[in-house]
């Protein structure tokens, strides 16, 4: 069985001001973003040129902030977050949600759009591709600070890894690890290729939907549950109930988008 490295959350410090790993995460995650957009406008042009990407990216920032901590209060600790309302903008000590942020940045690309006067579901085609790396960014922040640890795994397994922080030394599936290998490099490498050639207006999107759920879904499983609004499930998750309208809307968005001709 491995043990957690027991990293220190804090990468460096410059006088009173410390650096976090989580933080750091969120940043190369945004500019990954930056990088495979520009390159992908310049090898496949499209509504979005590279003077309207840093604005894009802007957007996109304050909905995965915003959007990510008002999940993590909403979805999972309203209870805490209600007796402790400063904590709700401590977003440097962790705890932001996926679906939170998703449903942000949906928010931020619809008033993006109506700005720019770029059709909505082109901007969430042109970024679904951009997304999943960023995901598998936030996963390692995840690990770094040992939270959001496995579910208790079989003493045998070659990878079984004890998290001091779970308050047990019991060994445990490396979550996090699953979620940056599926929901990230998997999702980003099925996402990339697909985009590659022309396809529906919609239809990049649906697929981002599907694959990020049917992939959330999956790695649930391995994940000790979170504390949800609807209590701890070990059955169905808090993260399985949210990622299910995820999996529905792609499918029916896919389906609408394979039924028109390649743009």
């Amino acid at each position: 069985m491995l043990l957690h490295p027991q990293f220190d959350p804090v990468a460096f410090s410059i006088g009173p001001l410390s650096v976090r790993w989580y933080g750091l995460m969120y940043l190369a995650a945004f500019a990954q973003f930056l990088l495979l957009g520009r390159y992908r406008i310049a090898t496949r042009p499209g509504p979005i040129n590279k003077a309207q990407l840093d604005d894009l990216l802007f957007y996109g920032m304050l909905g995965v902030i915003v959007g990510g901590r008002l999940g993590q209060v909403l979805f999972y600790e309203p209870g805490y977050y209600l007796a402790n309302p400063l904590e709700i903008v401590a977003v440097w000590k962790g705890g932001m949600s996926f679906h939170g942020g998703f449903l942000g940045v949906l928010v931020a690309m619809a008033l993006w759009s109506r700005k720019h006067r770029v059709a909505w579901l082109d901007v969430t085609d042109f970024i679904a591709p951009l997304v999943p790396l960023g995901l598998a960014a936030g996963r390692v922040g995840n690990f770094i600070n040992g939270e959001l640890w496995g579910r208790v795994a079989d003493a045998h397994l070659p990878w079984a890894m004890a998290f001091p922080q779970s308050g047990d030394v019991l060994p445990r599936h490396p979550s996090q690890l699953y979620h940056v290998g599926l929901e990230g490099l998997t999702l980003f490498a099925l996402l990339w290729l697909y985009s590659a050639r022309p396809r529906p207006q919609g239809a990049v999107s649906g697929t981002f939907l599907i694959g990020y759920g049917a992939f959330r879904f999956i790695t649930e499983y391995f994940r000790e549950p979170d504390h949800g609004i609807f209590g701890v499930s070990y059955t169905i998750s808090m993260g399985q109930w949210l990622s299910l309208p995820m999996i529905l809307i792609g499918l029916a968005l896919l389906v609408t988008a394979l039924r028109r001709k390649p743009l």
